[in-house]
């Protein structure tokens, strides 16, 4: 029977390969290194290809239950993960383009197909035969000789069928089933809206006096934003929004242009997210009944280093009560300057990044806009590149000659100091409508071994900087040089890893674990002695002043009770939403003030992330995990100073760090892998003190 299915699936894509041509998604790859060949890719092609991919991977599926043999690791458990190989490169490239190149038809045909993926993820996971086969050797666990990978991929194969509901009774597993696909489409939505709310919005000024403040680059960006003389438009996107807030002196437009920003998925369109929120949170909630935990936090932490949602809170707590006085300070001084200036106005949180500014000149003879020059985009690659020498030996070669989604994106080629490959990168850099907002790490491929050989990852790294102008080079924030290190600690956990399963290897790791290599990353393009390095100034090459350098390690500490309360409001608002336990439905609107009322949210501030456009949370895979980067900081806080103890390139601790963490991937516990590196487990004092709260 196997093998007449599986004749008939061939048959059927032979029948649609005549239909449609020949399909490069479903054949061999032959390009450089193996990277998909984006120059032949159709956005008709994907379609059939997923159909013919989940077809060849439910015949795999079937091969594994009907095999004759008794159940063994070899055949169930390892079988089952190198399973799906083609579906799997198929999706990466799909929806890798879905978030940073899209279009009206890939969304289209991501419409179509989500309820097709949930369908055929039920299908598996559900699959009684299948995971009778799996409990049979999860069972005999103790008696097997594994080794510590392959008994952490027993465990998580086992935990992921339960979770996925295999224990659920028969009856009810149609229920699970149609919220599954009902929660895949909802929260695809709610991105889709947040992407066409952030295009749909423009700020357009024709009146040059109202550029008043605003540096001349923003202005040039804005100039050619709108497209025509004598109009200058800004948008949604960071790279506008935030500077523009920062210097424009015209207050009301300021207040326009926020107005719009906290507005986003809000107002009363097609693109309105309030129903989505209100019925993924239902829905999560059901689901998270229905599998025997009281609420989707308890759901989701069960699987994380946190473990429940009251370590999470009792962490998020802590630190509130240490930002919330220094944040209220930062408003009493915002409110003296703007006293002193003669304005007959209370701050408003639209008035938070203009005054905050003002105030760091003032205290520190100090602007962000003195260090763009140093910062050009080339000069501050190349100083990462020289970073990821010194610590790990690393080169990284440009390739021209592989192909790429997007004009945009540069490619390069990372090698071991003595020459031996370890995969390729790619980095796509600018700001553009066919992307969403933000900045990740994404992989085109896995790193993994199969049948002994290795299989190389080929990783990504996707920002939205703003792009040069006619006049002048791109020229980055701090915070931007921050998230470009950011993602590029990312794309060393992808490079590194050295796992022989694909579920493990990479990123594949706890969720409040995954921020620690990206965000110890920042902390080197911070370092002064590491700005010497690369910060250039882009028309004389001067070498960025000591002085400057002063200024900016002075004003370290400054803002960040806004920086950090901000942050810490989303984070707990997404717990309050996940922790919900009534069946009733909420409504976002009276349930974001309720939450932000009952933590004591200070009138001049907002959440990072209002309900209808928090992204992270109801569409990108971090519900009730948006306090993973406070958690991972106070790791970080912690494993830097390893380095600060010795010296910022001290071998030792880089080789510590990438054989105990940046190898291992989710193949170990998380702690038990940062007691291996820093032998010690992490306190939040080293982050109270970085962050100057305590």
């Amino acid at each position: 029977m196997r093998n007449i299915i599986f004749c008939l699936t061939l048959l059927a894509a032979v029948v649609l390969a005549c239909t449609i041509g020949r399909n490069p998604l479903l054949e061999k790859w032959e390009t450089p290194y193996g990277v998909p060949p984006f120059e032949k890719i159709r956005d008709s092609h994907f379609v059939p290809a997923f159909k013919t991919a989940m077809a060849q991977h439910q015949d795999e599926i079937a091969a594994i239950v009907s095999a004759p043999e008794a159940p063994t690791f070899k055949n169930t458990i390892e079988a089952l993960d190198y399973s799906g190989q083609l579906l799997q490169r198929i999706q990466l490239v799909f929806f890798n383009l879905n978030s940073a190149n899209t279009s009206d038809k890939i969304q289209k045909i991501a419409q179509e197909v989500s309820p097709l993926f949930s369908k055929h993820g039920d299908d598996i996971a559900l699959n009684s035969a299948l995971f009778q086969r799996v409990r049979a050797v999860y069972e005999q666990k103790d008696t097997l000789d594994l080794t510590v990978e392959q008994a952490k991929l027993l465990a998580e194969t086992y935990k992921g069928f339960v979770r996925g509901g295999a224990n659920l009774p028969e009856e009810q597993q149609a229920e699970f089933r149609k919220i599954n696909e009902e929660l895949s489409m909802l929260t695809l939505k709610f991105g889709e809206n947040v992407l066409a709310e952030t295009n749909g919005y423009q700020l357009m000024i024709t009146d040059e006096a109202d550029l008043a403040g605003l540096p001349q680059w923003l202005r040039d960006a804005a100039a050619e934003e709108a497209g025509e003389p004598g109009k200058w438009a800004f948008t949604l996107q960071k790279p506008s929004w935030i500077p523009f807030l920062q210097y424009a002196e015209n207050r009301d437009l300021r207040e326009s242009l926020y107005r719009a920003v906290m507005a986003c998925g809000n107002n009363d369109n097609a693109a309105d997210n309030k129903k989505n929120v209100t019925k993924i949170v239902s829905l999560r909630n059901l689901r998270a009944k229905m599998l025997g935990y009281p609420t989707h936090s308890h759901f989701m932490l069960a699987d994380r280093m946190a473990q429940n949602p009251e370590n999470v809170y009792e962490l998020l707590e802590k630190l509130w009560d240490a930002a919330l006085p220094i944040a209220k300070k930062e408003v009493q001084e915002m409110q003296r300057l703007i006293d002193r200036e003669g304005g007959d106005f209370k701050l408003e949180s639209w008035d938070w990044w203009h005054y905050a500014e003002k105030v760091r000149q003032e205290k520190y003879a100090f602007s962000e806009e003195d260090l763009k020059p140093y910062f050009e985009l080339n000069n501050v690659k190349n100083g990462l590149f020289e970073v990821a020498q010194k610590l790990y030996g690393l080169q990284l070669v440009p390739r021209d000659d592989i192909p790429k989604y997007n004009p945009d994106v540069e490619v390069f080629e990372v090698k071991e100091a003595d020459g031996t490959f370890i995969g390729l990168l790619y980095m796509d850099f600018f700001v553009r409508s066919s992307k969403r907002g933000g900045a990740w790490m994404t992989a085109f491929r896995t790193q993994m071994k199969k049948d002994g050989e290795m299989v190389y990852p080929i990783i990504s790294t996707v920002f939205n900087f703003p792009k040069p102008t006619a006049d002048a080079p791109v020229l980055l924030s701090f915070d931007n040089v921050t998230t470009m290190y950011h993602e590029f600690g990312h794309a060393l956990h992808g490079l590194f890893s050295k796992c022989t399963y694909p579920s493990l290897s990479g990123t594949n790791v706890s969720q409040d674990f995954v921020e620690l290599p990206s965000q110890i990353m920042e902390n080197w393009g911070q370092e002064p002695a590491v700005m010497k390095m690369f910060a250039k100034h882009y028309q004389t090459g001067e070498a960025i002043p000591q002085e400057l350098l002063t200024k900016l390690e002075n004003s370290g500490h400054f803002n960040q009770g806004f920086a950090t309360v901000e942050y810490l409001a989303a984070s707990i608002l997404d717990m309050d939403y996940h922790t919900v336990t009534t069946a009733e439905p909420v409504d976002p609107a009276v349930f974001e003030a309720e939450s932000m009322k009952r933590i004591g949210l200070i009138p001049e501030m907002i959440p990072r992330y209002r309900s209808t456009y928090f992204r992270h949370v109801f569409s990108g895979g971090y519900s009730s995990g948006y306090y993973s980067y406070i958690w991972a900081e106070v790791l970080d806080a912690d494993a830097f100073n390893a380095f600060k103890e010795t010296d910022l390139f001290d071998q030792k601790s880089a080789q510590a760090f990438r054989k105990n963490i940046l190898e291992k991937g989710g193949t170990e516990d998380p702690m038990e892998l940062y007691l291996r590196f820093r032998g010690k487990k992490p306190g939040i004092g080293p982050l109270l003190k970085r962050r100057g709260l305590k």
